[in-house]
C-alpha cells in the first residue's frame, strides 16, 4: 500500500470518516475513496455504495476486470441519554452488536458504572460531555430520559452532527410537544422529521427489553441502510 494512501486512512480514522481502499488486482493501482465523496466511475459506483452500508470488504468484478474493496469503518456508537430501566438492557445489547456505548444522565443516582456493565457512563448533564465527545455521522442516539431539560439539548445536537440514527421516547403528544420546542429554538422540520419517534420498530413492544430490543433492531436498520448522504 502506497504511503499516500497510508497516510490518509490512518487521517481517516482519527476523524472517524469511512473509506474504502480499491486495488485493481491486475494493473496493481490502488485509490483510496472516503465516504460522501464523488464517485468518478460509474462502473463502480453501486458496488462502492453498497460495500459502505455493509462494511464488508470484497472481490468484485466489473468491465472484465477484478478489483478488491477494502473497507475500513468507524466502530459505530450509541449514546443513550437517560439512565432508565429500557437504557439497561438497550446497553447491553448494544455491546453484544458490537458497537460502542455511553450512557448520558445527571442523576448520579441512576448513571452507575453497576447498572451499566462495560458501558462508558457519564453522570453529567449531556451539554457538559458532548463538548468532551462529539457526536458524528457513525453515532446513533436514543434519548431516554422523557424529561425536556435532559433530552432536547442532546436531540438538537445530534440532528446538527448528522448521526445516522436519531431516535426519542414518548407518545405522538409527547413528541408533538418536543416538535414545537424544537421549532422554537430554530430547528428546520427537515432535520425535525429525521428523528424516529415514538423511537423503536413497531413490534407492539410491552416492557422495557422489548422496547430496548424494538430499539436496537432501528438503530441497526438505520447504520445498515447508510447511504453516505449525511457524512
Amino acid at each position: 500500500m502506497r504511503g499516500e494512501i497510508i497516510t490518509a486512512l490512518n487521517q481517516a480514522r482519527r476523524e472517524r470518516c469511512a473509506a474504502i481502499v480499491i486495488s485493481d488486482l491486475a494493473g496493481g493501482m490502488q485509490e483510496i475513496l472516503l465516504e460522501g465523496e464523488p464517485v468518478t466511475r460509474p462502473d463502480i459506483a453501486r458496488e462502492v455504495k453498497r460495500r459502505f452500508g455493509s462494511g464488508k470488504s470484497g472481490l468484485v468484478e466489473t468491465g472484465g476486470r477484478e478489483f478488491f474493496f477494502n473497507v475500513h469503518m468507524p466502530a459505530p456508537r450509541l449514546v443513550i441519554i437517560g439512565a432508565v430501566h429500557i437504557s439497561q438492557v438497550l446497553a447491553s445489547i448494544s455491546r453484544l452488536a458490537g458497537f460502542d456505548t455511553v450512557v448520558i444522565d445527571p442523576r448520579a443516582a441512576f448513571a452507575t458504572p453497576e447498572r451499566f456493565a462495560g458501558a462508558t457512563v457519564y453522570a453529567e448533564w449531556p451539554e457538559e460531555v458532548l463538548v468532551k465527545t462529539p457526536l458524528d455521522s457513525f453515532t446513533a442516539m436514543a434519548v431516554l430520559a422523557h424529561d425536556p431539560k435532559i433530552d432536547d439539548f442532546p436531540l438538537m445536537a445530534a440532528l446538527q452532527a448528522k448521526c445516522f440514527y436519531v431516535g426519542a421516547l414518548g407518545s405522538r403528544k409527547t413528541h408533538a410537544k418536543r416538535v414545537g420546542r424544537l421549532r422554537e429554538a430554530g430547528v428546520v422540520a427537515e432535520d425535525i422529521a429525521r428523528i424516529h419517534a415514538p423511537i423503536g420498530l413497531d413490534i407492539a413492544a410491552a416492557n422495557p427489553a422489548e422496547i430496548a430490543v424494538a430499539v436496537m433492531a432501528e438503530v441497526i436498520d438505520a447504520l445498515r441502510n447508510r447511504t453516505g448522504e449525511l457524512a
